[in-house]
């Protein structure tokens, strides 16, 4: 699990470094991918916590396809 978190504050340190000066078209698709990259792995830690919380193996939760976590309601 320290592998999923070491993954989204890397994402999460690319997104403000774009984020803070001037985002041209290459750098606007790279948020872009950061931002679906980072709600796969915030569903995949929801996940994992959720089993955790049934008593289940964590380990056994599955990083659900981008068009999935997409669709999910805000």
């Amino acid at each position: 699990m320290d592998e999923l978190h070491q993954h989204i504050e890397e994402l999460i340190a690319e997104e403000h470094r774009l984020r803070s000066g001037h985002v041209d078209p290459d750098g606007a698709k790279r948020i872009e991918a950061i931002e679906r990259q980072l709600d796969q792995s915030w569903d995949l830690l929801r996940q994992r916590d959720a089993l955790r919380r049934a008593g289940g193996n964590p380990d056994e939760a599955q990083e659900r396809p981008e068009s999935e976590v997409e669709s999910y309601l805000q």
